[in-house]
């Protein structure tokens, strides 16, 4: 059943799933490391990727019919969109609104890693439901 003129399939949204460990379990990962996870800090650090994700995924299709039917289609649109959500992202977070910085590592890292899990659970969604 499609929806959002067709960007949005809902047997395309338990990719969703994953996609979102991905993005804020990289990102959860990163606050631990450093020392500065608390429930204030994780919102104002999660927010600037969910809003980038939200609006990347609906307009690179990452939730589209095509994303619903193989790996090989899923994962593309799913790395493309988090290519844009990071950027997005990053942009957001650049502002005095939200906490942190752009250091280069943190962008490498965030960018580089999040898109390889993203794509790397999309590939494990259709190893394991075919």
């Amino acid at each position: 059943m499609a929806g959002l003129n067709g960007r949005v399939d809902t047997a395309a949204l338990p990719l969703a799933v994953g996609d979102l460990l991905a993005i804020l379990g990289v990102l959860t990962i990163g606050m631990i490391q450093h020392a500065t996870f608390g429930p204030e800090r994780a919102v104002g650090v999660y927010a600037p990727f969910l809003i980038g994700w939200g609006a990347a995924a609906l307009l690179i299709g990452a939730y589209s019919a095509g994303a619903a039917e193989s790996a090989k289609a899923a994962i593309p649109l799913g790395v493309r969109a988090w290519v844009l959500a990071a950027l997005v992202g990053f942009g957001l977070r650049w502002t005095p609104v939200f906490p942190g910085d752009l250091a280069i590592p943190f962008v490498l890292i965030t960018l580089l890693l999040t898109g390889a899990l993203l794509g790397g659970l999309r590939w494990l969604f259709f190893k394991i439901v075919g």
